[in-house]
């Protein structure tokens, strides 16, 4: 990581103040604020195997006079997966949120869930009472339909959840159809979509929990559902899912120095690391399925356009030859797109990103690296497309902007395009000062935000991605964590850029942000790593969905965000 002496004196600055602080500090009565209510929240962690740390389960506390309580243990861990719990709860570390002057004796530690826990709770006047801790295993209460698409012919039903209704734009006949669908995990669906079923005047589903009580009925409908006027609907954002690659999926640890991209296609989520075979996720529910056919060591990154096209790249040095590659489904080897000769003087491959569609008209732009302790890099490559071919490639100088990344994967900028017209320009930002700012097709500043947050010394503001949905165009912007082990962690930011001069400002409370993520939890807090990452928007072939995902590789979290343009 660049620029690391001048960090660290910086923290042992701050550290020394902190430090000399806390030495001048004595205990003293703190007024509790809430008068009754004592304990919070009690939370379960593994102790061993795969998940060690991570949060198992949590009780949030409501009855200040409760004394028994009982940590609601999820029944499988990942919750989409066949693993049970029971081995994990017989040691369990568990701990308690209290208000001040609260305690409970003696101190928790690991507890057997699976057996009732004796302690001592005293609440702040001094009362005492005895409290019991156990825990129980409870089956999912999720009873939701994700996906529902008809198999001839193929049709993606578009799923209002708020609705409960899935719509079929289509003028066929579907009086015999079948359809494949995901559900949540454990839950059943009746009557079964795989036998044949008359969608021409409506077809009503019913999908049960694990739990056997919580159910939802969705009715499936020929119509093409009405949009908003612009964007997204806000009201309508949903978080995915959030949660560690490596114990989840099998992605590299944070120390492992990789380049990591992502890339969605149907109803899959690619994850790369720039040194092997791509996997892919359902991007619904986090779930890994395999990896992409035909994939080799040559693919050093990987994104998406706006209908589902996955573009891949090699990764070259000066003077060698940059080659794209294309395919539409992660069950499709890709093949060659397009390929010409790096003629600038630094490397690239680690950062691509397109606007617009692959298939007729789009933006690539690809960013050249910097070299470590030999020069910085201000210069992207830009590759205009037109009736699904490359028809231009022009070097661009980003050095009047004030940009000036450092080499990849870890300070290297992901510019990407303010349109598919490269005369409107691109976005980017960088290490250290991670201003955020919009590059005029000259390379000059056309505006910029940066921060005065005093945290963001170990922010990377690096990672973008750009995208049209519903007549709007959106930025996604990821701040890496260089220093998770130290409580800063990553930060999502969505801005509209339709009006590129209106991100301008603070970049976290520009009139152009839309929507943001300033508390994304994060799963490792070991070290300082390899503080590389990715963000992707993407939007659904038939336009109605808009989906955002983000992967911090140093503070070992991946996320994602879905939102629809459905009028309601």
């Amino acid at each position: 990581m660049q620029s690391g002496n001048s960090l660290m004196k910086r923290f042992l600055t701050i550290l020394s103040l902190v430090l000399v602080a806390a030495a001048c500090h004595q205990p003293e009565y703190v007024k509790p604020t809430v008068e009754r209510q004592g304990i919070t929240s009690l939370t379960a962690y593994f102790t061993f195997g795969p998940f060690v740390d991570q949060e198992m389960a949590k009780l949030d506390i409501l009855d200040p006079e409760q004394t028994r309580f009982v940590i609601p243990v999820p029944f499988y861990y990942p919750e989409s997966s066949d693993d049970e719990t029971e081995i994990y709860m017989i040691k369990a570390r568990v701990r308690a949120e209290l208000q001040p002057n609260c305690k409970i004796e003696p101190g928790l530690s690991v507890l057997d869930l699976t057996e009732e826990n004796h302690f001592t709770y005293t609440d702040a006047s001094g009362a005492s009472r005895d409290i019991v801790i156990t825990g129980d295993r409870v089956h999912s209460s999720k009873c939701q339909l994700l996906t529902f698409d008809i198999q001839d012919p193929a049709i993606s039903g578009i799923v209002d959840e708020n609705a409960k209704k899935v719509s079929l734009v289509s003028a066929d006949d579907l009086s015999a159809a079948t359809a494949q669908v995901s559900i949540s995990a454990h839950a059943t669906i009746s009557p079964d979509p795989a036998e044949p079923h008359d969608y021409n005047n409506g077809f009503t589903f019913t999908v049960t929990a694990a739990n056997g009580v919580d159910k939802a009925e969705y009715t499936v409908v020929k119509e093409v559902p009405e949009k908003i006027d612009y964007g997204f609907n806000g009201t309508s954002v949903k978080r995915l899912f959030n949660f560690d690659p490596v114990s989840n999926v099998g992605m590299p640890a944070y120390t492992e120095l990789v380049n990591i991209s992502m890339a969605v296609s149907g109803n899959n989520l690619v994850l790369s690391c720039g040194d092997g075979a791509p996997v892919y996720l359902n991007k619904l529910t986090g779930v890994k399925l395999g990896t992409i056919e035909g994939a080799s060591t040559d693919f050093a990154s990987v994104t998406s356009d706006e209908v589902g096209n996955i573009l891949l790249c090699n990764h070259v040095d000066a003077g060698g030859t940059f080659t794209l590659w294309k395919t539409a489904s992660v069950e499709n080897a890709p093949v060659e797109f397009y390929s010409f000769v790096n003629s600038a003087d630094l490397p690239m491959g680690y950062k691509v990103k397109v606007m617009g569609n692959l298939d007729a008209e789009a933006q690539i732009v690809v960013t050249l690296e910097g070299i470590d302790g030999v020069t910085t890099s201000s210069k992207i490559w830009v590759l205009k497309v037109e009736s699904g071919a490359v028809v231009s490639e022009t070097l661009v100088d980003c050095s009047a902007s004030g940009l000036a990344w450092g080499s990849a994967p870890v300070n290297v900028s992901s510019l990407c395009a303010a349109s598919v017209n490269p005369a409107d320009g691109w976005f980017g930002a960088c290490y250290d000062p991670n201003v955020l700012t919009w590059v005029k097709a000259d390379g000059s500043a056309g505006a910029t935000a940066s921060t005065s947050d005093g945290s963001s010394w170990g922010w990377n503001y690096n990672c973008f991605d750009s995208k049209q949905f519903n007549g709007a165009r959106y930025l996604a912007g990821l701040v890496v964590s260089h220093f998770p082990h130290w409580g800063i962690g990553p930060r999502l930011y969505v801005y509209d850029i339709t009006n590129p001069g209106t991100v301008s400002g603070d970049f976290e409370s520009t009139s152009a942000l839309v929507m943001s993520n300033t508390s994304i939890a994060w799963f490792q807090t070991g070290g300082a790593g390899v503080a590389a990452g990715d963000v992707l928007v993407a939007p659904s072939a038939d336009g109605f969905m808009l989906y955002i995902y983000y992967y911090d590789h140093n503070s070992q979290v991946v996320g994602g965000y879905v939102a629809d343009c459905i009028k309601r």
